[in-house]
């Protein structure tokens, strides 16, 4: 931790996206989206297509594949994210946090480390996930799609800055997308690539990432 110049230790703040980074989810999505399109009478998209565009909001993941597809329309953006929804919530219960998540968590809060969370979810269904593996006690704050712009746009991290009173120089951002480095550098901080979510290690550091790891357990060795 650094010191400022009153010999407080000033305060590092580690924004966390979710999906691809905390939880291992990215297949379940793949298989909700691609069931959620079938159901609308169009091709599933591919599973690299849709890995591609995680880390915006629903409808912003939607859009695009559909822009791909060409068969873009409002009404079917607003069907294919409520199917979405529907094949997600029989799927949510596949979902499991990946390898020593909880205990780094519990690590870094003890370190000092100041944590939120950064994400294209919605806020139910973020608050679902933090319920659900008891990760609400890690977070003091936390910025949804549905309540701020969406990756790549840097308010969600300027916001929880600005919300916590910390620096971009003492902040750093993890997240396994494309989306989630690019948030990063638009606002300022430090990005930390997951290389075992949805991306590419070299993708990762093509878009800025400053270091890219391959376990979450890694983070111990960044935040010392």
């Amino acid at each position: 931790m650094g010191i400022c110049r009153e010999g407080e230790p000033m305060t590092q703040l580690i924004l966390f996206d979710c999906d691809g980074t905390l939880t291992d989810s990215n297949m379940v999505i793949v298989r909700s989206i691609q069931q959620a399109f079938e159901d609308s009478a169009l091709a599933a998209p591919k599973t690299m297509d849709v890995l591609a565009a995680l880390g915006m909001s629903l409808d912003g993941v939607v859009e695009g594949l559909l822009h791909k597809q060409g068969d873009y329309s409002q009404n079917l953006v607003t069907t294919i994210a409520q199917n979405y929804r529907e094949h997600y919530g029989v799927y949510e219960k596949d979902i499991s946090l990946y390898p020593k998540v909880l205990d780094v968590l519990k690590e870094l809060k003890k370190r000092g480390y100041w944590m939120a969370v950064v994400t294209g979810k919605s806020k139910d269904g973020l608050e679902r996930v933090l319920s659900r593996f008891d990760l609400e006690a890690y977070f003091y704050t936390w910025r949804t799609a549905d309540c701020c712009h969406s990756k790549p746009h840097p308010a969600m991290a300027l916001e929880c800055m600005t919300e916590l009173g910390v620096e971009a120089v003492n902040t750093t951002l993890v997240g396994d997308s494309h989306f989630d480095i690019q948030m990063a550098k638009a606002a300022g901080v430090r990005a930390l690539g997951a290389a075992f979510g949805s991306e590419n290690t070299q993708l990762l550091y093509d878009e800025g990432a400053d270091k890219v790891l391959y376990t979450f357990e890694e983070l111990l060795d960044y935040f010392p």
